[in-house]
């Protein structure tokens, strides 16, 4: 409370939006070693990871839905001291992202072939992909099990363990994936075999957490509930928040379906830029998760003053960070681009181009989270999923069914910047709306004290 309400914004927004940001970076860099790694064994094989790519992020959806859906709900049940429903809660999130992510995996196994031909794997790839992502689909029982505890675990204050198991999972992964691709010579099964390892011991991480009764909640499968109320509280969060993922998912399915035409070169480098900017976009959200607490709070308190105060901090500072992120990936887009690949000149010519227009607009980034997570925030659910779905949903899909028709591979190429500009574009007539609203009600808040201090009333 005293963060939220009284601390200097600079410092709440540190102590609330690092932990997290650190912790999904980390898990960025899950694909990103592997696509490294990969990268080295030929362009088929690094276009068989790209196609699983969307399919994994399905997978963490489900965590996110029920983890990041429990999370707000655990939080304000802690808040009233009211330990027995949070346990209901924790243990009905829980069981549901294990029961759930089981059903969708087994599915995905009967009918893998066919969801990697529609997720772009050609002929070539297609080998190459039923043997990564069979193993990789598998394992993601554990990830499942993982995103769902970072959200509960968060919830009760423990940003930093959540942060310190990620960190001992990509640890290993990145130890693992050599000695498996190369040592063992299990070539790109190899590396789904070291992803999958890895998330395993994350996951036992933290059962012995559970089991060591570290933590606040218990998870007893005698608390499972499946109550209105319970599954209402976690899904009203929850499925914004899995449909949000599911956009990403559509957007890269979407890029390498029409990437694949051009040949392996194309849907491997389009690949290789998703991944590189997909750190940076997740350092980005996690930060400006900070400012929801934040912005909430002084909102519901009518701290208007604070509430610009954090907003044009966090602009200003998740801007700089995307000019640099940006222009770095920009400037250094061959050398980055050459790490995911044996010496395909083709692959490093468009993942160039690519990832220096990516760079580029990437600098737009910023300003265009903080007002989206700002409404939602706020309580402005409609505004808030309208805005959250633009970059990736509204925007992205329109661009990419036309501009590759009239453009060609360029059309591609540029599909993620030009839906970037327009949803940077929508985002600050949103914004400007949304600060003539908040005048209005500091003034109308400034006018009501004043008549109801000189006690006349209207």
């Amino acid at each position: 409370m005293e963060l939220l309400g009284n601390a200097p914004v600079p410092r709440a927004l540190l102590a609330l939006g690092l932990p997290t940001m650190v912790g999904m970076m980390i898990n960025a860099l899950y694909n990103l070693v592997d696509a490294y790694f990969v990268g080295g064994l030929g362009t088929s094989q690094m276009g068989a990871i790209t196609v699983a790519f969307p399919l994994g992020q399905v997978v963490v959806g489900l965590g996110l839905l029920f983890g990041n859906g429990a999370a707000s709900c655990l939080s304000r049940l802690l808040g009233q001291g009211d330990r027995e429903n949070a346990n209901r809660v924790a243990s009905t999130a829980l069981y549901s992202s294990i029961f759930v992510g089981a059903l969708v995996i087994f599915c995905c196994v009967i009918w893998l072939e066919p969801i990697l031909g529609r997720l772009g794997a050609s002929d070539s790839v297609m080998p190459y992909a039923l043997s990564y992502t069979g193993i990789y689909i598998v394992c993601s029982i554990f990830n499942v099990f993982n995103v769902t505890m970072n959200n509960i675990v968060s919830s009760e204050g423990a940003a930093k363990t959540t942060m310190c198991v990620l960190l001992a999972g990509a640890v290993l992964n990145l130890v693992l994936d050599p000695i498996f691709i190369y040592g063992l010579d299990l070539g790109v099964a190899g590396a789904a075999i070291a992803t999958g390892i890895s998330q395993c011991f994350s996951a036992l991480v933290y059962l012995a957490y559970i089991l060591g009764k570290r933590s606040v909640f218990r998870f007893s499968i005698r608390d499972f509930r499946l109550s209105g109320n319970i599954m209402s509280e976690i899904l009203k969060i929850g499925i914004p928040t899995m449909a949000f993922q599911l956009l990403t998912s559509l957007s890269m399915s979407m890029i390498n379906d029409r990437a694949r035409e051009y040949g392996d070169y194309a849907l491997a480098a389009m690949g290789a830029v998703t991944k590189i900017m997909s750190v940076g976009s997740l350092m980005v959200f996690g930060f400006l998760k900070g400012l929801q607490p934040i912005a909430g709070y002084s909102y519901g308190s009518k701290k208007y003053d604070r509430l610009g105060e954090a907003v044009k901090i966090s602009i200003i500072w998740s801007t700089v960070f995307c000019a640099v992120f940006g222009l770095a990936a920009a400037v250094f887009s061959g050398p980055m681009i050459s790490k995911f690949t044996k010496g395909d000149l083709d692959m490093i010519r468009v993942g160039r181009a690519a990832l220096r227009i990516n760079g580029l607009s990437f600098v737009l980034l910023g300003f265009y989270t903080v007002y989206s997570f700002l409404f939602l925030a706020m309580g402005k659910a409609k505004e808030g999923c309208f805005l959250g779905a633009c970059r990736q949903g509204i925007c992205f899909v329109p661009v990419i069914l036309i501009l590759p028709g009239i453009w060609g591979l360029n059309g591609i190429l540029y599909a993620q910047p030009v839906a970037d500009v327009a949803a940077a574009l929508i985002a600050v007539g949103m914004a400007a709306y949304l600060r003539w609203k908040l005048a209005e009600e500091q003034k109308r808040g400034a006018r009501e004290r004043c008549e109801g201090g000189d006690g006349r009333g209207v």
